[in-house]
């Protein structure tokens, strides 16, 4: 594939979505040299204090996964987004070798920064006004499976079943059909249209295992208790005045 097409891809995959393309993201410009004015995207902050969720997601978790592992994800991507345009164009074999690994590593590390993104904005103190189901959504959830618990059971039955190793579990709703449905996606893939995302659960052993082992169902329930349902509620307020992918 070109890399000047690659990259225009890699910007604009998930355009026009809720938050859920890298043109959606924070940059900086880089001005340290008089020949620099490279865009680097950058580590959004937490909307609250890494201790805000205790004692459900402890601070010493929430501080390790946000300024190491999303912070690695954003250097990685930033590096790797330089090098290949700094290759773009040359023909050598092994160039086009090291373009093939580039773009698996963008692939990659973007995604890691989407879906970490999304997932600090969809997590809020428990006990807040924020943490608890709410208009719309709450309303169609209902509609849907009957009540929260019953919601909340079938949502962990479906990551627990499908996410076998790293990666996330979903809430999504789809632009087109405007139907709440579950989703997951390995490692750091993300969702993309005509899904957009709702909620999401981070199930990488980073974002558990500090606290709770590898007991799964355990962080599953606490992280139930810090969900971000007024953050959820204006997605899906967003998924129903979306443009359908179709039209």
């Amino acid at each position: 594939m070109n890399t000047l097409l690659l990259l225009a891809l890699l910007a604009g995959t998930c355009a026009a979505q809720y938050g859920q393309s890298l043109d959606d993201l924070p940059k900086i410009t880089d001005n340290s040299t008089a020949t620099s004015s490279n865009e680097k995207y950058i580590l959004p902050p937490l909307p609250y204090e890494y201790g805000a969720l205790e004692p459900h997601i402890s601070a010493q978790i929430m501080k390790l996964h946000h300024q190491a592992h999303h912070q690695a994800y954003v250097d990685n991507l930033n590096k790797a987004l330089v090098e290949l345009k700094e290759i773009q164009g040359k023909e050598e074999m092994a160039t086009k070798d090291r373009i093939e690994v580039l773009e698996e590593t963008i692939h990659f590390n973007r995604g890691g920064h989407i879906n970490h993104s999304l997932f600090w904005k969809g997590l809020a103190p428990a006990g807040s006004p924020d943490a608890s189901i709410q208009g719309d959504l709450g309303e169609a959830i209902i509609a849907k499976w009957g009540s929260a618990d019953e919601f909340s059971i079938a949502l962990f039955r479906t990551i627990l079943g499908r996410v076998r190793g790293s990666g996330w579990g979903w809430l999504v709703c789809n632009v087109d059909t405007r139907e709440l449905l579950f989703a997951t996606t390995r490692d750091q893939d993300p969702i993309s249209l005509p899904q957009l995302v709702i909620l999401g659960i981070d199930m990488w052993e980073h974002a558990y295992y500090l606290q709770y082992y590898n007991n799964k169902q355990s962080y599953l329930k606490a992280i139930w208790a810090v969900l971000n349902w007024k953050e959820a509620n204006e997605r899906y307020l967003a998924c129903l005045k979306h443009t359908p992918s179709s039209s």
